[in-house]
C-alpha cells in the first residue's frame, strides 16, 4: 500500500487515538463516527488495502484480528455483536486499509443496507 491513510497515521502515532488494544500485529480503537452505541475497529499494522489483497501468509494475522476484537468485546461484557469487513468502495469501504468493525449495543437489522 503506497497511499497514506488515516489508519497508517494512527499506527505511526501521527494521529492520536484512545487505544483499546495494541500489540506488534494490530491496534484497536473506537470508531470516530460510531454507527452503534459500541463501535470499535481492529486494524492490522501491516498495510493491507482490503481482503482482496490478502495472501495465504496473512491467514494467521486475520485470525488474530478477529480474536482481538472478540477479546475486547468480552472485556466490555458484550454477548452479541456484529463484525463487518467492507471490501471495495461499492461495499462501503472508505478507508483503504483493512479494518474490522465491531458493533453492539442496539438491535442489528438484516439486511444491513
Amino acid at each position: 500500500m503506497s497511499e497514506t491513510t488515516i489508519f497508517s497515521k494512527i499506527i505511526n502515532g501521527e494521529i492520536p487515538c484512545e487505544k483499546l488494544y495494541d500489540d506488534d500485529h494490530c491496534i484497536a480503537f473506537n470508531d470516530i463516527s460510531p454507527q452503534a452505541p459500541v463501535h470499535f475497529l481492529v486494524i492490522p499494522k501491516k498495510p493491507i488495502i482490503s481482503l482482496l489483497e490478502c495472501i495465504e501468509k496473512d491467514a494467521n494475522l486475520l485470525g488474530h484480528l478477529l480474536f482481538v476484537g472478540s477479546k475486547i468485546a468480552k472485556s466490555k461484557n458484550l454477548t452479541h455483536w456484529r463484525t463487518v469487513i467492507n471490501t471495495g468502495a461499492e461495499s462501503g469501504q472508505t478507508v483503504f486499509h483493512l479494518h474490522i468493525h465491531f458493533l453492539s449495543g442496539r438491535k442489528m437489522h438484516w439486511p444491513p443496507g
